[in-house]
């Protein structure tokens, strides 16, 4: 039986729509000559690199950074130079990361929903802004990623790609191929005479993402937020139940709000946060399962583990405890959830973050001292503070007799911020 006209305008809508993607598409690979894409080799990637070849017809120069994911890259670009790749980029950028990236973050103790340490977040503005700087190294007049049109990544890289050149080309498969599942990804690999992983023939267990600072997992086996996440997810964290019996003591140097040192021996920031990982490791801590609210819209469920980081953060929170003035500190505390949002969102090179940058590192001039840090069973507990700036005063603070405050001062004190609460009062009875 015929569909009526009403019936039928979804589907003309929608063929409407592929019509007019691929007029766009159209116009846009004739435009299109060498691409720089964000290459790890992995299958994905490599199906995209064919794809960006026999799709748009350009040259294709990839490019692989080294962020600390502990994986070994050298097949990336015997990959990579399988499939005639000319241009082949891979760097080692984790002190850049950690110095230019984790490090300024972490000066604002930002924390997205509370939890989060943004491990997966903090690291896309970097990888974009190579990218591009690649770009114009090889005279590329496009870029590519291979996020999903589900995911936030998407928006992290193209909004960095645009910051940092409003006319480059952004190339996104996921939005644009009919490759929609993962038997279809196989086919084309296949015809494609591209190496296809045993393990990556069936459905994978869940996604993974790793750097210096975290692992994240999501996706498959872990979509069910009420079941708990099982052992095998966990790459960087012994379990709290199997981790020492006995407690881990460390102590961490700062200056002007950056970690130094551990244990008097003084490091730079890749290494030291490498280090830190190592007692996170060891010691069961950093992990996090959460149901997070992406960017675009939806909840999602990510198990990380950001063990170098969690014991990072409760360090630089106890220096500032004793070095930062009260004002300061609750200002700093009122801004963080919006200048967390700004990374999850995506918004490293907007203004908007590098003025609360300026604000937050200006906090920073005397944040320095020594944190003694107790690792023991998941936990990171700070048992120590000191610095030469201190705003802590023993002879103030003290519950013994002393000549310096005046306890009799309280009451006007107390009076003087009750007036208004006893007029209140007094117009109510």
């Amino acid at each position: 039986m015929p569909l009526s006209k009403r019936a039928q305008m979804p589907i003309v809508r929608k063929n409407f729509a592929k019509k007019q993607l691929r007029k766009r598409l159209g116009a846009l690979m004739s435009d299109v000559k060498k691409v720089v894409l964000a290459y790890s080799g992995g299958l994905d990637t490599s199906i995209i690199l064919k794809w960006l070849e026999t799709t748009y017809g350009c040259e294709v120069v990839t490019f692989t950074a080294d962020l600390g994911q502990e994986e070994e890259l050298a097949p990336a670009r015997k990959k990579a130079e399988m499939m005639g790749i000319k241009e082949i980029y891979i760097e080692d950028l984790r002190e850049e990361f950690v110095r230019d990236y984790v490090f300024p973050m972490f000066r604002a103790n930002a924390v997205y929903e509370g939890v989060y340490l943004l491990g997966t977040s903090i690291a896309r503005p970097l990888i974009a802004k190579r990218q591009i700087e690649i770009a114009h190294e090889t005279g590329a007049d496009a870029v590519c990623h291979g996020a999903t049109g589900k995911g936030n990544d998407q928006v992290r890289f193209e909004l960095g790609y645009y910051a940092l050149d409003p006319d480059i080309k952004v190339i996104a498969p996921w939005r644009e191929w009919d490759l929609d599942s993962r038997s279809k990804l196989i086919d084309f690999a296949e015809k494609n005479q591209i190496p296809i992983p045993k393990d990556k023939r069936g459905e994978a267990p869940f996604s993974c993402d790793a750097n210096l600072l975290h692992t994240s997992s999501e996706g498959k086996a872990l979509e069910d937020p009420w079941e708990e996440a099982p052992e095998y997810v966990y790459q960087r964290t012994v379990s709290p139940e199997d981790a020492p019996d006995q407690p881990t003591y460390i102590e961490i140097d700062f200056e002007k709000g950056d970690a130094v040192a551990i244990d008097g021996v003084a490091m730079s920031p890749a290494p030291l946060l490498a280090a830190l990982n190592d007692y996170g490791r060891h010691n069961g801590i950093g992990r996090l399962d959460l149901l997070e609210s992406r960017f675009v819209g939806m909840k999602s469920r990510g198990i990380y583990e950001t063990p170098g980081g969690t014991i990072l953060l409760a360090a630089h929170r106890g220096i500032e405890e004793a070095t930062l003035d009260k004002g300061a500190a609750h200002l700093k505390d009122d801004i963080m959830p919006r200048y967390a949002e700004l990374i999850y969102n995506g918004f490293w090179f907007s203004p908007e973050r590098e003025m609360l940058q300026a604000l937050i590192d200006k906090s920073q001039e005397f944040v320095t001292g020594t944190v003694r840090m107790k690792l023991y069973k998941g936990s990171a507990t700070v048992v120590g503070r000191k610095s030469p700036y201190t705003l802590y005063s023993e002879e103030i603070a003290t519950f013994e007799e002393d000549t310096v405050y005046d306890q009799k001062d309280a009451e006007g004190f107390i009076k003087l911020n009750a007036l208004r609460l006893r007029l209140l009062a007094r117009r109510k009875s």
